[in-house]
């Protein structure tokens, strides 16, 4: 299964100078919760803003640069298709982590979504999540991480 996992402001900023614009201990504490022990794929500049990569996940970075070395727990691969047909082998589900070209390029292939709805706005953000991109999704739950921090859960329809 392919899943979107992202947080996002009210105005659908997700990024501001290649970094998370805020932190919620419970929301990074429910990502890694959620993705411990599965797949998740990202671009390279959302690589490039971790430090290390993500402890007990396989790492797949996208990116067609060559500058970035394969090592433990981590795969570059260089289109959506070699990601899809890596994941058709795998036994785990993949989570679609970031940025915004990732989240748009995954789009027609994401089943479901887990939305973080960060309760404020973010000025100069620079990185959006898709307009459209809970277009033909039914919301089928929610989880308060904390005091106005909530997860929404979504499903393709159809």
């Amino acid at each position: 299964m392919i899943i979107g996992i992202v947080a996002v402001d009210r105005s659908g900023a997700i990024g501001k100078g290649g970094k998370l614009p805020w932190h919620y201990s419970a929301d990074m504490k429910f990502f890694k919760e959620t993705t411990t022990g599965n797949a998740v794929v990202m671009g390279r500049k959302t690589w490039l803003s971790l430090k290390k990569p993500l402890p007990n996940r396989l790492n797949i970075v996208l990116s067609r640069q060559t500058e970035i070395e394969a090592q433990d727990s981590v795969v570059v691969l260089r289109d959506v298709e070699s990601v899809l047909s890596l994941n058709e082998t795998m036994d785990s589900d993949l989570y679609v982590i970031g940025g915004e070209q990732v989240y748009q390029s995954f789009l027609p292939h994401i089943d479901k979504w887990l939305v973080t709805e960060v309760p404020l706005t973010v000025e100069d953000a620079d990185a959006f999540i898709p307009k459209d991109y809970l277009e033909g999704f039914l919301a089928v739950g929610s989880k308060e991480l904390e005091a106005n921090l909530i997860v929404r859960f979504y499903e393709r329809v159809g």
